[in-house]
């Protein structure tokens, strides 16, 4: 067993593999819900990136108590160019 592979091979019965499959039916829903919700929000999300950066130049992030350091422009991060936001739901190893 590597480290990433943490799977342990043992039976389910039927009843626990409809249970999961339930479960795991559930978890897609809720995750296309999230996702879809998520995209709707990326022009908002944008002007809160910007309302954060905006604040931590000018502000400065709390260093120490109260001790608040700016930060400087050149040292904000940069979005990669056609990289999108998004919400990541992994589970199990079938694509590993």
């Amino acid at each position: 067993m590597t480290f990433k592979n943490l799977f342990i091979e043992h039976e389910l019965s039927p009843e626990i593999e409809a249970w999961i499959k339930e479960e795991v039916d559930e978890q897609e829903l809720r995750y296309r819900a999230v996702s879809h919700d998520m995209d709707n929000l990326a022009s908002m999300r944008e002007k809160w990136y910007q309302e954060f950066f905006d604040r931590i130049t000018t502000s400065g992030f709390n260093e120490d108590g109260d001790a608040k350091t700016p930060i400087k422009p050149e040292h904000l991060p940069v979005k990669p160019e056609g990289r999108n936001d998004q919400v990541i739901w992994k589970y199990g190893i079938d694509d590993e």
